[in-house]
């Protein structure tokens, strides 16, 4: 009864089937943010200098107070360059978004093996599926906190590195220095990453629905032996 029955039918059903467009989503989560990296880049003119490039490099999980724009040039603009770190540490929006995903992963694969594997502990014994569904229930919740406060972190970062840069570095407002604003990394896969937690949520929550219905919440009948009445049946004498 405990032993593995492997049956592969969940899997043709809406509750494993859900649960393996989750597993491949929060690959997408992980592999399209967890991944990126870029750089910003502005121009700089100053004393013996004319559109020399000054580059900024930043990646996951995006602790841009670290990164300092490059030197213009060697002489440094005859000394009057100054180190210059973008603004902002968003790495905890980020790697709890990230984090999340991979732990969303590792539960879709136990879930996986217990549906193809033991679908008839699953089916009978009532604590299951109710764990099952409180572990549904609180990752779609989860997907739209760490989702929603990556987008706001994804919002920020673009201002961090976008034009807005310019006003902000000291060496660019002195006599004789200019700067301007030459480019920014794509962050498309960073938006991607924010529609693929959305899309998560909706999974997670819409999967949550087949989980309750597999739970004695939905169908007591199942967890408990049918009766005919009260009272045992009368025997004859």
């Amino acid at each position: 009864m405990f032993g593995l029955q492997v049956n592969l039918s969940p899997l043709l059903e809406p509750l494993g089937f859900m649960k393996i467009l989750e597993w491949i989503f929060s690959i997408f989560v992980f592999a399209t943010c967890g991944v990126y990296k870029g750089t910003t880049t502005i121009l700089v003119s100053c004393k013996g200098v004319v559109n020399k490039t000054a580059t900024a490099a930043f990646a996951y999980p995006f602790r841009l107070n670290t990164a300092v724009f490059s030197a213009p040039d060697p002489t440094r603009c005859s000394g009057t360059w100054t180190d210059f770190h973008l603004v902002g540490n968003f790495s905890s929006s980020a790697q709890f978004f990230v984090t999340f995903a991979v732990l969303a992963f590792l539960y879709c694969i136990a879930a996986l093996v217990l549906y193809v594997g033991y679908m008839h502990l699953y089916r009978n014994m009532g604590k299951i599926p109710l764990i099952d569904l409180v572990i549904t229930v609180m990752a779609a919740f989860l997907w739209l906190v760490s989702t929603s406060a990556w987008a706001k972190a994804l919002t920020d970062i673009k201002i961090s590195t976008g034009p807005s840069i310019v006003q902000e570095i000291a060496s660019c407002k002195l006599p004789g220095s200019t700067c301007f604003f030459a480019s920014v990394t794509s962050m498309g896969t960073l938006n991607v990453s924010v529609v693929f937690g959305l899309l998560n949520m909706i999974l997670w929550g819409g999967n949550a629905w087949f989980v309750y219905k597999e739970t004695s919440l939905h169908n007591p009948s199942n967890s408990t032996p049918q009766s005919s009445g009260i009272y045992p049946p009368t025997t004859g004498i």
